[in-house]
Parts: structure tokens; sequence; C-alpha cells
């Protein structure tokens, strides 16, 4: 399960985030996991394939194109490595 993210879950920032983060609460099998994100017009914002972290494999992060403001969707789906697969969705939003 999604155990936290940077950014936070329905948060509001001044400005776009070069990454969005995840944390999970088991280890991420990372052959089969995966994070997207889109903006509001359904563009695909993430620039590239989510990475584990190689200290922490409950972590998985992604980097994202430029964002201008607006409202963003970060989509999931993971497996863990003892074979638990998990997806969710949440929003944050950029600007004003």
């Amino acid at each position: 399960m999604l155990d936290h993210a940077s950014p936070r879950v329905g948060s509001s920032l001044p400005s776009g985030p070069r990454e969005v983060t995840l944390w999970f609460t088991q280890k991420l099998e990372p052959a089969f996991s995966t994070i997207e994100v889109r903006s509001e017009s359904g563009a695909v914002m993430s620039n590239g394939k989510a990475q584990l972290d190689r200290g922490d494999p409950t972590q998985s992060h992604v980097a994202l194109k430029p964002l201008s403001p607006g409202t963003y969707k970060v989509i999931w789906r993971v497996l863990s490595v003892d074979t638990h697969r998990t997806q969710g969705d949440f929003t944050f939003r950029v600007g004003q």
C-alpha cells in the first residue's frame, strides 16, 4: 500500500516539483512498478520511467516535465516483492 508521497496527496504547491516520489509499505519489484503523472487534459507529464531508490526499495520516483499551473493526477501501479499488486491515484495542484 502507498504509505506517503511527495508532493503530498491533495497538496497545493507554488511551483511544479521536479519529480514525484512515492513510499510504499513493502519492497517493490521494479520491473512491474510504474508511476505516471498526467495533466488535466490527459497529457503525460512524467519524463521517463519510474525508478526505485537504490537505498530504499520501498521508494519509487519519476522525473517530471516542467509543470504549468493546474491540477495533476499521479497514477501508480506496483508489485511488491511478495507478489501483492496494488494501484491507485491522487492529485496535487500547482499554482493558485
